[in-house]
């Protein structure tokens, strides 16, 4: 067996952004990133191999350092279709089925995961990677993660597996009621935070008659309560977070902590829902996350 490489070149690509680290390949340390808006909405099938190669071959010593490319890269709509493997999964399932990516020597797509069963179906790529490196954050095998987002999942690991996860469209409907419907015009203007906008919305979603009352809520109580035009963004931010949270609380209430893996800003929210609904949170920076998961399956994949 050669001499493996002292670093990786670990991306995540959504449809939104591209994320490229080097790191080192047994520490995790990044040495150096690129970031950009070149996500996969943004470029035709046969450019994902000379734009990913334009933005990392400088760290690649000619070839010989790997790349590993996780999320939506690996789908029908991305660079090359990666299988969605069945749960449960271990992160050394995801290194044994990573696809070539064609058109980059050393290059691989990681493996999302799907859950299709007669009562749900559900799809995956790119969160299973940042749940494992997370996992391994914590130096725990089993745990509840949370990866809040357009549409955030709830990532639940025993053992060292993914033994089930649950996608909730929480960032795409609040951005469609905020911009598409009546409730939602008074906060066309601004998105600034208001604590007792997000705090009245986080109540209102524990209503008996349901998410879809509490969002109508931002009509009536803008009318009648007293909630300003400059409050209805946290309102209704607070009412699909809290409806979220406590679904969540509902389907796992005998968990104490969930591992909160996003952006600063989010998590800022999701801690106040979560807190609120009886969870303790541990916050894993998801950058962090992500280049712990890859390196980890680098390392089993190497050894294959």
């Amino acid at each position: 067996m050669s001499q493996a490489p002292r670093h990786l070149v670990a991306i995540d690509w959504g449809t939104s952004n591209f994320r490229a680290f080097l790191v080192d390949a047994d520490s995790g340390e990044c040495l150096d990133s690129r970031r950009s808006d070149a996500g996969l909405r943004a470029l035709r099938g046969d450019e994902f191999p000379h734009y990913c190669a334009a933005q990392v071959n400088e760290w690649r010593d000619g070839g010989r350092v790997p790349v590993y490319l996780a999320g939506m890269v690996g789908s029908a709509r991305g660079w090359s279709e990666a299988p969605q493997l069945d749960l449960p999964v271990a992160a050394s399932d995801l290194a044994r089925h990573v696809v070539a990516a064609p058109g980059l020597d050393n290059a691989w797509l990681v493996p999302g995961v799907k859950v299709v069963e007669p009562a749900r179906v559900d799809v995956m790529r790119g969160e299973e990677i940042q749940a494992f490196g997370a996992l391994a954050a914590a130096e725990s095998d089993t745990a509840l993660c949370c990866l809040p987002g357009t549409h955030s999942k709830w990532a639940s690991l025993e053992a060292g597996y993914l033994v089930d996860f649950t996608t909730m469209m929480t960032g795409e409907l609040y951005h469609a009621v905020r911009f598409h419907t009546l409730p939602g015009e008074p906060a066309r203007a601004s998105d600034a935070f208001d604590a007792e906008g997000f705090e009245q919305g986080l109540r209102a979603a524990r209503h008996p008659a349901g998410l879809l009352h509490a969002l109508f809520e931002a009509r009536s109580r803008n009318l009648y309560a007293g909630l300003a035009d400059e409050q209805v963004g946290s309102f209704l931010s607070g009412v699909m977070i809290g409806s979220e949270v406590d679904r969540q609380r509902a389907l796992f209430p005998r968990t104490a902590e969930v591992l909160l893996i996003g952006s600063s800003a989010l998590n800022a929210l999701y801690r106040r829902a979560m807190e609120a609904a009886g969870f303790g949170v541990r916050e894993i920076d998801s950058d962090h996350a992500t280049l712990m998961g890859l390196c980890a399956l680098a390392r089993q994949h190497r050894d294959e």
